[in-house]
């Protein structure tokens, strides 16, 4: 492929991607504003149309099944106090300054389906257990399901846990900070590493401090697995108060994306992004997009761009889950997160931002610089990772090779990427393999408590 002289590593194609992702993220601009103008009446106008063409082309739709009653019941909720009362759970709200000075919202679900704590934010004496949602999203994709027996939070609040669920610095329960605000562009000048030297670990101190207990169980989900290999590995004391970390759909150094242009033009200049979406939030307008178009079609866009960008095909998701879920996926999320992943996906290596934004090329071909990286081995805590086989993001060989020897894999089979929350099979597939391990570490952890209690004892004697 003939490539422009001077301009550094983009073929002509690359480039005509670029001069095309620019028109059309120009024209998707163009409509956003004329969109934010128009009246409510027009834009449920726009809506009816797009349901009519739906049902025009597919057919009138015949499905009255319970699981059809839930989907419209979760897509009709608004956040995620009501997704919870659907299902007869009463949740708690807590907010935590991080050191650096964002607000972030915490949910808890501390009593079981019908129940109410007497005394809100005070502790339960049970097991604590920590969830953390993945890039893009927010607490409600783990409450977001048509049936309470294959959402994780319920059923783990069933068997007896204090359960609480995270939010990320910019999403829709933490855009606030006491510096500065959101418009501005210094609110969303952070990446993985603030996740990890700030948000998780703080999240994890409130949550003790609330509960009262001295160790909690954490378990993430994508982005979330990766912010607490990060944060384990470069806070050593925070390892005394996770008895076990549990990585559903793993991620620390994705291979890449699954379309190529995409691919290759991100790993060759991740600060692109920077040019396509500016420094603030990134997909800022999808909420718009998901307001004026009817939910199955919103639901067939994010399915035909899963395909392309990463090769998931969800069939293990049933269709109402997915006209369900999908309304509650999207959650604000920096553009400089992102350029962070694509960093770390051009130099196959789970590492810092980079602010040195030098080309490659234009550096030695002796190792003169390397953005420093995440310690991950030198992780103390147990970990479990539970993935999909068929998941592209997911090379568990080079994972495995960056963690401690202790780390215990388990592959799922025919299971993609978001069939690890959403699939129709969880509570039979995912859900047992996370009691099972939040049991036996928990009962470890207790074990070993006992023993040095023990010992501490008869040393003073």
């Amino acid at each position: 492929m003939p490539r422009v002289p001077l301009l550094g590593r983009l073929s002509f194609r690359d480039y005509a991607a670029v001069i095309f992702g620019f028109g059309f993220l120009a024209v998707e601009s163009f409509l956003h504003v004329i969109i934010l103008f128009l009246p409510k009446p027009v834009i449920n106008w726009f809506y009816r149309r797009s349901r009519a063409l739906f049902h025009h082309i597919s057919g009138q739709p015949k499905d009255r099944s319970e699981e059809k009653k839930a989907s419209d019941r979760i897509l009709n909720a608004r956040d995620f106090g009501e997704l919870c009362s659907i299902y007869g759970y009463t949740h708690e709200e807590h907010v935590v300054l991080t050191k650096d000075g964002y607000l972030l919202g915490l949910h808890r679900l501390p009593s079981k389906k019908g129940q109410k704590k007497r005394n809100p934010g005070s502790s339960t004496g049970k097991p604590v257990v920590y969830l953390h949602h993945g890039l893009l999203m927010n607490s409600e994709v783990w409450v977001c399901l048509t049936d309470a027996a294959r959402s994780l939070p319920f059923v783990l609040v069933e068997q007896g846990y204090d359960v609480w669920l995270g939010n990320n610095r910019g999403n829709k329960y933490s855009k606030k900070s006491i510096h500065h605000g959101p418009n501005s562009t210094k609110f969303w000048d952070f990446s993985m590493d603030d996740f990890a030297w700030h948000d998780i670990p703080d999240s994890i101190e409130h949550i003790l401090e609330v509960t009262k207990s001295q160790k909690l169980s954490y378990v993430g989900f994508s982005q979330g697995t990766a912010q607490a290999f990060a944060a384990l590995s470069i806070h050593p004391r925070l390892n005394d108060k996770v008895n076990v970390f549990i990585a559903l759909a793993p991620a620390m150094s994705p291979p890449g994306l699954s379309a190529p242009i995409v691919d290759g033009l991100m790993k060759a200049s991740p600060t692109l992004l920077f040019l396509f979406f500016g420094r603030k939030a990134i997909l800022s307008s999808s909420a718009m997009w998901q307001s004026i178009l009817y939910p199955p079609i919103f639901a067939k866009l994010i399915d035909k761009s899963l395909v392309w960008l990463f090769d998931w095909h969800s069939d293990n998701i049933s269709t109402n889950q997915k006209i369900a879920a999908y309304a509650h996926l999207y959650s604000f999320a920096s553009v400089k997160s992102v350029v962070h992943w694509f960093q770390i996906m051009r130099n196959a290596a789970f590492q810092m931002y980079d602010d040195d934004v030098l080309s490659p090329v234009v550096r030695t071909s002796v190792s003169s610089y390397r953005p420093a990286r995440f310690p991950t081995r030198n992780i103390v805590t147990p970990i479990v990772l539970l993935y999909g086989d068929c998941d592209s993001l997911v090379h568990i060989e080079t994972m495995l090779a960056q963690l401690p020897d202790h780390t215990v894999a388990k592959a799922l089979h025919t299971y993609e990427h978001l069939d690890i929350l959403w699939g129709r099979d969880v509570d039979k597939d995912v859900i047992p393999e996370v009691l099972q391990a939040l049991e036996f570490y928990y009962d470890q952890d207790k074990e070993s408590t006992d023993c040095n209690t023990k010992v501490n004892a008869l040393e003073t004697l």
